[in-house]
């Protein structure tokens, strides 16, 4: 059977795209299926890190500060700048299908336990109302990225198929 340069040429037309979107599919997801988020809206990754992944019904949020995604740059006053850490942390999870009620553990790693603690349980309390509040670990550290004052990650369950 003789093969036309044409036929193939259309065949390779047709196949490539479509292998193309495969291998982009491909690499959102690890061999195990562990997808990694990066959902619009979300700020910029600074290095070598990813703003969230789901692994099967849990969702793993990154450290989240700040940021104004618009901007890439950290929104002004102590209180605004800790709801802006929490409200990144609650879009990411939302592009999962959880929702604050949903998280399972936080991380809150703060530059000044006595200074910004009560201003991180004001913010929560405003976010969760009178709870029940998720299992919090709050942590004071020497220095954040770019000196800021909090950084709050997350764990949220998200049956796949909900």
């Amino acid at each position: 059977m003789q093969h036309r340069p044409v036929s193939l040429a259309l065949a390779l037309t047709l196949v490539l795209p479509l292998a193309a979107a495969t291998v982009a599919q491909a690499q959102d997801l690890s061999p195990n299926g562990v997808k990694t988020l990066a959902p619009e809206g979300g700020i910029q990754p600074t290095a070598t890190w990813a703003l969230g992944t789901r692994a099967g019904d849990f969702v793993f949020v990154a450290g989240m500060r700040g940021i104004d995604a618009a901007s890439n740059t950290l929104v002004q006053g102590d209180e605004a700048r800790v709801r802006k850490a929490f409200g990144n942390m609650q879009m990411i999870a939302a592009s999962e299908g959880a929702s604050l009620r949903d998280a399972v553990r936080l991380v809150v790693y703060t530059t000044d336990m006595y200074r910004y603690r009560p201003i991180v349980n004001a913010v929560q309390k405003e976010l969760w109302g009178d709870g029940p509040y998720p299992p919090r670990t709050i942590i004071e550290v020497d220095r954040l990225n770019q000196d800021d004052i909090v950084e709050v990650e997350g764990t949220f369950y998200a049956p796949v198929g909900r």
